[in-house]
């Protein structure tokens, strides 16, 4: 017995299917680069929706976000207040709490700013494997992979600065002590030339902030450069199999 033929639209799905993927290995750069972009830039919003007072939204952002970062204030940015950046002993006056889940329920208010919804190591991260995107995607996909030892390198300051960042936050707690907050070994191998401003906690231009910006964004362009090229590999093979 012969089997029924087939109807115009179950003949049509499979072609539909073929198109989406044809279209998919040829444009998943830019989709990617879109979705991340939002993913990325996200988080900017919330203190911008706190500060005109939409309150629940902006929460629930900083509840997203909080599973992809510990967002302690101290390591954050703000926006809408007196300063960008500020250490534990300000946040104190408002926020007398040192332990890190206290910590980072800290959002802002009127005064301080809001933050934020992740960690200025973070932003250099995330921000940075965007734009590694963007590039790949305006060069028209002819990047070559990054080898395997320039990752390595790329991903070591990273590597050493959390490392030592967590060491040290397990030794002696979030407050301001320990080896990664004054950075006495800093100190000596300098000769204390630079001001004490420099070597001494978190604030924007203090080394502890050069080091997060710039090691989170070697990390960022590095991994950027290394996969992408990888996945758009396996876009281009499935193009070809759908052709």
């Amino acid at each position: 017995m012969s089997s029924p033929a087939s109807s115009p639209l179950t003949a049509a799905a499979p072609d539909r299917a073929s198109r989406r993927s044809r279209w998919l290995a040829r444009e998943w750069i830019w989709a990617f680069v879109l979705l991340y972009g939002l993913f990325v830039g996200l988080p900017w919003l919330a203190p911008i929706l706190m500060h005109l007072g939409w309150e629940t939204p902006a929460r629930w952002l900083y509840a997203f976000y909080s599973l992809f970062c510990h967002q302690l204030p101290q390591r954050s940015l703000f926006l809408f207040g007196l300063k960008p950046m500020y250490s534990l002993s300000e946040l104190r006056q408002v926020w007398p709490y040192e332990d890190p889940l206290q910590l980072r329920a800290f959002i802002g208010d009127p005064v301080f700013g809001y933050k934020v919804a992740w960690s200025d190591r973070m932003i250099s991260t995330y921000t940075s494997f965007w734009l590694a995107a963007l590039l790949f995607a305006l060069s028209g996909r002819r990047w070559r992979p990054l080898p395997w030892w320039a990752l390595f390198l790329l991903t070591l300051p990273i590597a050493l600065d959390g490392t030592s960042h967590l060491i040290n936050d397990l030794l002696y707690g979030i407050g301001e002590r320990g080896f990664r907050y004054d950075n006495a070994w800093l100190v000596a191998l300098t000769g204390g030339r630079l001001p004490e401003w420099f070597y001494v906690g978190d604030a924007l231009g203090s080394f502890n902030s050069w080091m997060r910006w710039i090691s989170g964004v070697l990390f960022g362009l590095g991994a950027g450069g290394f996969a992408l090229p990888y996945v758009d590999r396996s876009f281009r093979e499935l193009g070809e199999t759908e052709a």
